[in-house]
């Protein structure tokens, strides 16, 4: 099986879709560990649906072709976000602040173009995964001093990481989202800022209602062999 598109560029959500039939892969015994840990790390390296496409060809599609899902656009995606209805809506924090203790962005808010996040021998978590946005350009600047931030965003939206840390780390954690994995209208979100004996990570992460997903189609193809199984014990 090959893709129609090996050329085009593959995004997180796509990479994370190969890594999960590799592990259900390995769970099932279809792949020896050595060969899972090969296979998952050219997964997440790998920079188009060519290189995707190979990793899982000799294993079982759960409700149907690799190639089709991995050619499907964002916008045709099961469960895209409409960010028509995201962006444009009036900031409900501004900033964070946080000294001897810790604070939270997440849930169901909205972010405002221009967010300040500090901490101060103390930590913080700005989750984007469900957030509104006040403008289509987004700029979170995070500050730590002893401490740390943790931002965690969609796989859809556009991030770039500007920031530095001098005696800790400033950086996004896997490869960022390639062009095609970006939904329409998204918006996007420069994170910057310093990190002095601290850290401000990124990462990118599935919403709940994608993993959710991901879990109820595990669900059913597991149902699906076990019915398969029975029907051809019924006929021996």
């Amino acid at each position: 099986m090959t893709s129609d598109l090996p050329d085009m560029r593959a995004s997180d959500a796509e990479r994370e879709q190969i890594a999960e039939r590799l592990r259900d892969a390995v769970a099932e015994g279809r792949l020896g560990m050595d060969e899972f840990e090969e296979r998952l790390d050219a997964a997440y390296k790998a920079r188009t649906h060519g290189e995707l496409v190979p990793l899982v060809r000799d294993l079982p599609a759960p409700g149907g072709s690799t190639t089709a899902a991995l050619t499907a656009t964002p916008a045709a995606a099961e469960g895209a976000v409409d960010y028509s209805r995201r962006v444009g809506q009036p900031a409900t924090s501004k900033g964070a602040f946080a000294f001897w203790g810790g604070f939270g962005r997440k849930g169901t808010w909205t972010v405002a173009r221009n967010f300040t996040a500090v901490a101060l021998q103390a930590g913080g978590e700005i989750d984007l995964r469900e957030a509104n946005f006040e403008d289509r350009d987004i700029v979170i600047r995070c500050i730590t001093i002893m401490g740390g931030i943790q931002v965690t965003v969609p796989p859809d939206i556009q991030v770039d990481v500007r920031g530095f840390g001098f005696m800790g780390g400033f950086g996004e954690a896997g490869s960022p989202a390639a062009e095609t994995g970006i939904a329409p209208g998204a918006p996007r979100v420069t994170i910057t800022g310093f990190a002095l004996m601290g850290g401000v990570g990124v990462e990118r992460k599935l919403r709940r209602a994608d993993k959710q997903r991901l879990k109820e189609a595990r669900r059913r193809e597991r149902l699906e062999k076990r019915e398969g199984g029975e029907t051809r014990g019924e006929l021996d």
